[in-house]
């Protein structure tokens, strides 16, 4: 009697199941389209924003892609009521299967990177509940498929290797180039001091060159040249090393470095001259090149014996962030918008710039807070420099490794380039 008893059992959960598939449920049907509609909706939103505004061609093709995304979704819910309804298309089912799941993994991995990047709490929320719904979906579909039919086949088969492909040619051809290094050189050179006609001043041209040997423009954060002059006297007999390791260790930056010599004394470098050479916003283009001349004067009966000139720009690539206009914020010996860490670095004048930036993608764009970068270019007797800072919404402040990574700050640097004084100043 049991055996019998369970038999039928077995045989009324057969006939349940069958039932179900035959009739599946409309609450999954109202759930399913609601997932797709809405991921159509937000994957369509950041489509055709980066479609139309991403800063890179690879950024565009991923507006691109998301757009494709969208539409499937959108075909998905057709095939989905036909399938669930009307069964009009043998493959509906199959149609729908496959929106499912391209959905899903779309999905998955938009929420994965907003689990990295993104502040907006909302936009991990709804990912996520997209995340799972469309994994469901998958599921339920699946479920309402008879026995698996060789196009069904086939089609797992095609977008196993779409995937694939997708992900090689996403790695090869957009992470790649992207961290691809890329970085102007300055070139420095000196012509021969001109004499005033009275014979009191003495000049000294200075050429500065920036070439962009690449395919990225940049926007100029800010540049700055500085000339330090040193009193070098020479010894009459060779130096002790414990003097050569006191030089050592005044090494502290590389301003104040001097070389380790064996006659030469060299007292500590004094600024004579800072000034930028390009203006702070302008732009470099691609494969670029951009010259200034800067003339650098000093009385003949000057006491320096030596001046080294350095030269730095600070920019940032235009294919991870742009810039709106940099805007001119105070100074750190008045006004209250320069940071408490730039006002306390003693010995050291700071003028502030500030500008928003904005990243590359919309998705970014989107859920994350605004980013600020300030530029601080300083000055004192003991050289120039120029510093900058990202922060977010004026308050946490961006790591160096995240500036350089992700926003695309470079630092160029050329010098010392040094000229001694000696022969100008016995005329």
């Amino acid at each position: 009697m049991s055996l019998r008893k369970n038999s039928r059992d077995v045989s009324r959960q057969r006939a349940q199941l069958a039932l179900e598939r035959k009739n599946p449920s409309r609450v999954s049907l109202i759930v399913i389209t609601v997932v797709l509609l809405l991921t159509a909706a937000a994957l369509g939103n950041f489509g055709a924003r980066d479609l139309l505004s991403a800063l890179t061609f690879p950024g565009r093709l991923t507006g691109a892609v998301l757009i494709v995304v969208a539409a499937t979704a959108l075909l998905g819910v057709g095939a989905l009521m036909d399938h669930w309804l009307r069964h009009t298309c043998d493959h509906s089912g199959l149609i729908a299967l496959f929106a499912t799941f391209v959905t899903f993994l779309a999905n998955s991995l938009l929420f994965v990177e907003l689990l990295r990047d993104a502040d907006a709490i909302r936009y991990k929320v709804l990912f996520g509940a997209l995340t799972a719904g469309s994994a469901w979906a998958v599921f339920a579909v699946g479920r309402t498929l008879k026995v698996i039919p060789t196009p069904k086949r086939v089609a797992t088969a095609l977008l196993a290797t779409t995937v694939i492909a997708l992900a090689n040619f996403g790695y090869q051809n957009l992470y790649l180039p992207s961290q691809r290094e890329i970085k102007p050189i300055i070139k420095l050179t000196m012509d021969d001091p001109v004499p005033s006609k009275d014979h009191k001043a003495f000049s000294v041209p200075v050429n500065i060159t920036l070439e962009n040997h690449s395919d990225v423009s940049f926007d100029v954060l800010g540049t700055e040249l500085h000339a330090m002059a040193q009193k070098v006297s020479l010894s009459q007999e060779d130096r002790l090393r414990r003097q050569w390791r006191i030089d050592a260790e005044k090494w502290t930056s590389f301003e104040r470095t001097d070389p380790l010599s064996r006659r030469e004394v060299h007292q500590p470098g004094q600024l004579v001259e800072a000034q930028p050479w390009m203006r702070y916003g302008d732009q470099i283009g691609a494969n670029d090149v951009l010259t200034a001349r800067v003339v650098v004067q000093l009385p003949m009966d000057t006491p320096y014996d030596q001046v080294a000139f350095y030269a730095s720009a600070h920019l940032t690539r235009k294919d991870r962030v742009s810039l709106d206009h940099l805007v001119h914020m105070g100074y750190s010996w008045s006004g209250n918008q320069v940071p408490q860490w730039v006002k306390g670095k003693k010995g050291y004048d700071s003028i502030m710039y500030e500008s928003r930036i904005h990243e590359n993608n919309a998705i970014d764009r989107e859920t994350r807070d605004p980013r600020y970068i300030d530029v601080f270019w300083q000055f004192g007797t003991h050289g120039a420099n120029i510093l900058e800072s990202i922060s977010v919404n004026h308050g946490k402040l961006e790591s160096g490794e995240e500036g350089q990574n992700r926003y695309g700050i470079r630092i160029i640097e050329a010098g010392p380039v040094e000229r001694t004084l000696w022969d100008i100043k016995g005329r």
